[in-house]
């Protein structure tokens, strides 16, 4: 009873209601990348694209309950992993029992629905790579299976307080290794398992798709990256600036590069270049300055820009996922360890610029191969094993029908 009422007591009502607020903006975020993959792709495959990111806030949530939070927060096993047996099904886990990873007086449930909303747009961001030509029960299955052998273990490591990265100094403020780098290699690995289209063209059906999704990841990522302090403090404040401050320099330089390039503005591209530099500066946002994210933001565009002009030549990745989100991910997770300053966080680490030193630039560096390997590696198995199982990819002749031959339905008539 008394640890009961010690638990009441700590309960902070202000940063319990921003979290759930944090939450909310999250999962909205999947709902965005649903239509703007779907404005991407055509007109006769977005009902395809837009359940494999709708059906994962269904089937992901599920393993979280049931395990995905044990694995990721879980008691360690060797850094590696949780104890599944932990909160299995939620179980040790009551109303008022409280999270202990820092001082902000959040129930656990919040902090276990706050980070089901990252599990669960995760493996969706895969999707746009291998979009109009994967059967849906081999997607169920890499959901599944990728969820809990590459996500879980790296939230595990990176996120949890006795992590074999966390406990060596690798930092990421909001997902950049932990999301972005393990779901772009996954997405590279899968563009080049499954194989190019049949037809390969810009099949952007609905430029306005494209327009809603990217406002609502936008909006949704002020909750991703501001959200991840886990309260309200200074930190929060300036993660959330960080975050606009780096996707609008990245967007207008995108937009700049197109003009140079191919001389004309594209909607799409500034859109892109937007997605590229909130992808770049999430590991970050929390560590560096707004002025360090406005070059954060430059860059973004600048490398993914070239990244995705580059691998169009040789692997079919269809809506550019390794190239803006795995690249301005690993990106952004390496220049953690350049523009890391204490001023701004005085829990995180210094980095190259205010201390000297390339030691965090190196743990940021090792981090991010380790993840990119681990998640590539894995996928390309994953894939193997399935089509043992069942065809991975749908047969040529229904690849321009995908939404009709798989699921019997139309987005239009």
């Amino acid at each position: 009873m008394n640890e009961v009422l010690t638990q009441i007591q700590t309960f902070d009502m202000p940063n319990t209601a921003f979290m759930l607020l944090c939450t909310s903006l999250v999962m909205l975020m999947t709902p965005g990348l649903a239509f703007f993959y779907g404005g991407l792709v055509s007109k006769k495959s977005v009902v395809t694209i837009m359940f494999q990111s709708f059906v994962s806030m269904g089937w992901v949530a599920i393993l979280w309950f049931i395990v995905g939070y044990s694995l990721s927060f879980g008691p360690t096993i060797n850094g590696i992993i949780g104890d599944p047996s932990a909160y299995f099904f939620l179980n040790n886990i009551g109303p008022n029992t409280m999270y202990t990873g820092n001082t902000g007086g959040i129930p656990i449930l919040v902090h276990f629905v706050y980070q089901m909303m990252f599990a669960i747009i995760t493996p969706a961001l895969v999707t746009g790579a291998f979009a109009n030509r994967v059967n849906f029960i081999p997607y169920l299955i890499f959901l599944t299976f990728w969820t809990l052998f590459v996500y879980c273990p790296f939230v595990h490591m990176v996120w949890s307080p006795d992590g074999l990265l966390y406990q060596w100094g690798v930092v990421d403020f909001a997902g950049g290794i932990v999301v972005h780098a393990t779901a772009g290699l996954a997405a590279l690995a899968s563009a080049i398992y499954v194989g190019r289209r049949v037809l390969i063209k810009d099949t952007s059906h609905s430029i306005p798709f494209v327009a809603l999704g990217a406002g609502l990841l936008w909006f949704g990522w002020y909750g991703f990256n501001a959200g991840s302090e886990l309260q309200v403090n200074p930190i929060t404040v300036s993660a959330f600036i960080t975050t606009d401050i780096a996707a609008a320099f990245a967007a207008v330089t995108w937009m700049i590069i197109e003009i140079i390039h191919v001389g004309k503005p594209k909607l799409v591209g500034l859109l892109t270049g937007a997605v590229a530099g909130l992808a770049t500066i999430t590991p970050a946002s929390g560590y560096v300055s707004i002025q360090s994210a406005a070059i954060i933001g430059i860059v973004a565009s600048l490398v993914c820009y070239v990244a995705v002009f580059i691998l169009r030549k040789y692997v079919d990745d269809a809506l550019d996922v390794f190239g803006v989100h795995g690249v301005g991910g690993i990106v952004g997770s390496i220049l953690v360890g350049v523009f890391a300053a204490t001023l701004w966080n005085s829990t995180g680490p210094s980095g190259l610029l205010e201390s000297g030193s390339f030691a965090q630039l190196g743990k940021q560096f090792v981090a991010v191969v380790f993840a990119a390997g681990w998640s590539f590696i894995f996928t390309i198995a994953l894939l193997w094993l399935t089509n043992k199982i069942t065809p991975v990819r749908v047969t040529q002749d229904k690849e321009g029908t995908i939404d009709d031959a798989i699921f019997g339905e139309d987005a239009y008539e």
